[in-house]
C-alpha cells in the first residue's frame, strides 16, 4: 500500500493537524510564501514520491484560499504523488449551484472544473449547500455529514417536544433527515430575498407553540436569518 501524508494549506491547519494526530502520523511539511506583490508559491519540503497525499484546505473567500489548494494539487502531481485527495472542510461559492437569474455564472461547477483540472483524483466534502454538487464533479466525492456528530449531542440533551426547522426551502431535505433520527416534525421558514444578504419578508410554515426548536442550516453568513 502507499504510505499516506496528510498537509494542510493555511486556512485549516488546525484541523488538518487534529485529522493527522487522530490517524496517528505528523502533519506533512509544506511551504506556502507570498512574494512582494502577493503572489503565492507553494513547495512540498518532503517527499510525495509514490504516495497518498490528503491535502486540507477550505476554500471561503477570499479566492486566495481556492488558489493555494489548486496549486497544492497541482505541486504534489508534479512531485509524482501516486493519488491526490482534495479535502474541503468548507467548500466555498457553493451557494452559486444554479441559475436563478439571467446571465449568472454556476461557479460551484467552476470550482469543481479547476480542482479536477489541477489534478485532483477525489474531493472529499462536507454538508455541502446542495448535495447535486457531487455531480458536478467527473472525479469520486466523498460526502461527509454532521448527523453523525449533531444526532447524539441533541439525543443527549432530552428535549421533551423537539422540532426541526428549516431556514428556508431550499434546505428541507437537510431538516427533514435530522428529524428522521427523532421521528420529529419539521417547520420551514419561507424566506424572500430581493438581493443577497438580505431578507426581504419571512413567514413561518409550521406549529411552533412550546416546542424546543432546532435550527438545522449549513452556513451562516450575516446571521440575518437567526435575527428575523
Amino acid at each position: 500500500m502507499a504510505e499516506v501524508k496528510i498537509f494542510s494549506g493555511t486556512q485549516s491547519r488546525y484541523l488538518a493537524s487534529r485529522i493527522a494526530d487522530y490517524y496517528g502520523k505528523d502533519l506533512g511539511q509544506i511551504s506556502v510564501q507570498r512574494f512582494a506583490d502577493q503572489e503565492i508559491s507553494v513547495s512540498f519540503d518532503e517527499s510525495v514520491r509514490g504516495c497518498d497525499v490528503f491535502l486540507v484546505q477550505s476554500t471561503f473567500p477570499p479566492a486566495d484560499n481556492i488558489l493555494e489548494l489548486l496549486m497544492m494539487i497541482d505541486a504534489a502531481r508534479r512531485a509524482s504523488a501516486h493519488y491526490v485527495v482534495a479535502v474541503l472542510p468548507y467548500y466555498g461559492y457553493a451557494r452559486q449551484d444554479r441559475k436563478d437569474k439571467p446571465r449568472v455564472g454556476i461557479t460551484a461547477k467552476l470550482i469543481a472544473n479547476m480542482l479536477t483540472a489541477a489534478g485532483a483524483d477525489r474531493v472529499m466534502c462536507m454538508d455541502l449547500h446542495a448535495g447535486q454538487i457531487q455531480g458536478f464533479f467527473d472525479i469520486p466525492v466523498d460526502h461527509l455529514e454532521g448527523t453523525s456528530i449533531f444526532v447524539p449531542y441533541l439525543k443527549a440533551q432530552q428535549f421533551t417536544n423537539l422540532k426541526f426547522a428549516s431556514p428556508d426551502v431550499g434546505g428541507v431535505a437537510r431538516a427533514r433527515k435530522i428529524a428522521s433520527y427523532f421521528n420529529a416534525d419539521i417547520v420551514i421558514c419561507d424566506k424572500h430575498r430581493k438581493k443577497a444578504n438580505e431578507i426581504a419578508s419571512m413567514q413561518l410554515i409550521g406549529d411552533v407553540e412550546g416546542s424546543d426548536i432546532v435550527l438545522v442550516d449549513d452556513l451562516i453568513d450575516t446571521g440575518g436569518t437567526m435575527w428575523n
